[in-house]
């Protein structure tokens, strides 16, 4: 019985021999020193992926419009269109306005989040992500924790914008902070949705378009722009149960300095309840894809 003999890659093919067997220090020599590195925790590959969707912001900034021009045109418009036959002058209407308005852009803006995801399907971005060793819905979490900074940029945009026009929150910092706080919550589980039609349709223009069919009936119909006591009967009772009405009736209270705990109770449990159904349909469909 013969023994192979360890030769060089050089020699080997000199030889024409096609069994080469490498020597124990070349394969020690081409493998990672140390232990392997441990798995991410869900957390950090989390966070990894939410700087990812930061860093595309950094490189194609034109994506800030919609926290930053949208949110503008809206609080001049409806302030100086509807102030003056709603309330009998600009200032009054903007105190009542400014909270409603900035809901309702924050709220039209988490549609961008499955606009971007499917994206990257498209792309085949996440075939990459499927093959990796991190928690399964990093990659998801990850999009709505960058967007939660669009969310908060939006928000601060308005605020900002509102006190030039003669905005005067009396329920302070500790009010504002709380009521942006809240708003961003509700956007982050509000999004679940959107991250869900991404993965179902097939185009971002029919992302869009579906999520056009669901956001504008909730942002208009509700307590944004007039008190729902001045509408019919029916439709009040639509606005009454409306989750976008109960967002805008808590974060007014708080930046009115009036809090409602009822209806940040209602809000945070609404937060909770999307989260488990669409981000469970979420996960479902991201390992079905």
């Amino acid at each position: 019985m013969t023994t192979a003999t360890k030769k060089t890659p050089d020699a080997a093919a000199e030889a024409g021999d096609d069994h080469y067997i490498p020597a124990a220090e070349t394969i020690e020599a081409v493998l990672a020193g140390g232990r392997r590195p441990p798995r991410p925790s869900a957390l950090s590959a989390s966070m990894t992926f939410g700087w990812r969707a930061m860093l595309k912001i950094k490189h194609v900034p034109e994506q800030l419009f919609d926290v930053t021009i949208f949110p503008i045109m809206m609080t001049l418009m409806f302030t100086y269109l509807f102030g003056g036959a709603l309330a009998g002058s600009t200032s009054e209407y903007l105190q009542y306005l400014l909270p409603g308005i900035m809901v309702m852009s924050v709220v039209m803006t988490t549609m961008y989040t499955g606009v971007s995801v499917n994206n990257d399907i498209e792309k085949g971005v996440f075939d990459r992500f499927r093959t990796l060793p991190v928690w399964r819905p990093a990659a998801m979490v990850g999009y709505l924790l960058g967007d939660a900074f669009r969310y908060t940029m939006a928000s601060v945009v308005i605020l900002v914008v509102g006190l030039i026009l003669g905005y005067r929150p009396d329920g302070g910092v500790a009010g504002v902070a709380g009521a942006i706080a809240l708003l961003v919550a509700f956007s982050f589980a509000f999004s679940w949705i959107w991250t869900m039609f991404g993965l179902l349709l097939r185009s971002e223009k029919s992302v869009m378009g579906v999520s056009m069919m669901v956001l504008f009936p909730l942002t208009f119909m509700s307590n944004i722009l007039v008190e729902p006591e001045t509408m019919p009967g029916w439709l009040e009772a639509f606005v009454d149960v409306n989750p976008v009405t109960h967002l805008v009736a808590a974060a007014r209270g708080m930046m009115d300095g009036s809090t409602d705990t009822g209806e940040i109770g209602w809000v945070l449990v609404a937060s909770a309840v999307l989260v488990a159904v669409f981000g469970t349909l979420t996960m479902r469909l991201y390992n079905r894809k």
